[in-house]
């Protein structure tokens, strides 16, 4: 089969790999639609030959990219419980393969395995952008029968990261959040907080973004451009700030302003990765009680959770997509998705 694998400096190449056989304990999806998310950058990015060091893992064998895998399980290995796997099943896959046995393996935390991760599917390991994906049953989260598997690969990573925010933000109704960055993941967090049924303030530089976040449920939006964007978010909550915010942007401003802008007791919650912030812990932190939390995306059980609220709440998630790409068309995909000026993409198997 062909595999799409990103070769750094905005380069990548279609190589031929064998088809997956599962091992013990492994099973094979077909891939039904991949992905395209904003971690993908860094590799496509990176300097030629440190493409799989863009995210401080140690270099491998070039491998298969994209880490929003979901499909069919078309293959199980030998002692696979068919209560987690079972042929054709529709299902996402959690990217990451640890230990198996620790304690945050065993609860689904496989990303913070205490023997280190040992694959993340698309970085270390060969992932999505592909016919054919092998993965532990463990990771295998089934797909509910009413949503696309477009919107299984949106779960399988950017929308269970908002959701795994919100969740750590332990958000309710009757608050109002504020959320910086309208990419994928922001957008995402803007349309589950408002489905949850919060006031949704949406923060970004680009007036598309900010439109589409209004479409999405977002009751007011701010563009950070010339505005002092902390008195605006305390104008709409009668001076007391939000309830609770959400970097999603990687912006130190942005992160500064997200805590700065919740009221006493409030909590503030970054998932953008990289970058780094600068904070004046009294005023800004100790003295107004302030929670910051760090959020990286969400456990298998959390996957599952998410993926039954869409489905009950009806939730539209394959509108967060913007393009459909053939595997074929992939050069072109993130010619596009690099100038990070549109939405979400996918590639259709």
């Amino acid at each position: 089969m062909k595999g799409l694998v990103f070769v750094g400096d905005r380069k990548i190449e279609m190589r031929e790999f064998a088809d997956p056989t599962p091992g013990p304990n492994e099973v094979v999806l077909e891939i039904k639609a991949s992905g395209m998310c904003g971690s993908d950058l860094k590799y496509y990015r990176a300097a030629p030959g440190e493409a799989t060091k863009a995210l401080g893992f140690a270099a491998a064998d070039p491998v298969i990219g994209g880490h929003e895998p979901c499909g069919v399980v078309v293959a199980v290995g030998s002692n696979v419980n068919p209560k987690q796997a079972y042929l054709g099943q529709r299902a996402m896959c959690h990217h990451y393969r640890g230990c198996g046995a620790c304690p945050h393996c065993s609860t689904g935390w496989m990303q913070l395995c205490d023997e280190g991760v040992a694959e993340i599917y698309g970085a270390t390991g060969n992932g999505a952008h592909a016919r054919y994906m092998k993965c532990p049953a463990s990771t295998i989260v089934e797909l509910p029968p009413e949503l696309s598997f477009e919107t299984g690969a949106a779960i399988a990573c950017g929308t269970g990261t908002a959701w795994g925010a919100l969740k750590r933000l332990d958000l309710s109704g009757d608050q109002t959040i504020a959320i910086f960055g309208q990419g994928p993941v922001g957008l995402s967090a803007t349309q589950l907080a408002a489905a949850m049924g919060a006031r949704v303030i949406a923060l970004d530089v680009s007036p598309e973004r900010l439109a589409r976040a209004k479409a999405f449920g977002a009751s007011e939006v701010i563009n950070p451009q010339g505005t002092d964007v902390v008195a605006a978010i305390r104008q709409l909550t009668q001076g007391l700030g939000a309830h609770a915010t959400l970097d999603a942007s990687s912006s130190a401003d942005a992160r500064k302003q997200a805590v700065q802008s919740v009221r006493t007791w409030g909590k503030a919650c970054f998932v953008g990765e990289g970058g780094s912030v600068s904070l004046d812990v009294s005023p800004d932190m100790l003295r107004r009680q302030v929670t910051l939390i760090g959020s990286w995306t969400f456990s298998t059980n959390g996957q599952a959770e998410c993926a039954r609220f869409i489905a009950d709440r009806k939730v539209d998630v394959d509108s967060l997509f913007t393009h459909r790409w053939k595997l074929s068309e992939a050069e072109q995909a993130y010619q596009l998705f690099d100038k990070q000026s549109s939405g979400k993409g996918v590639f259709l198997m």
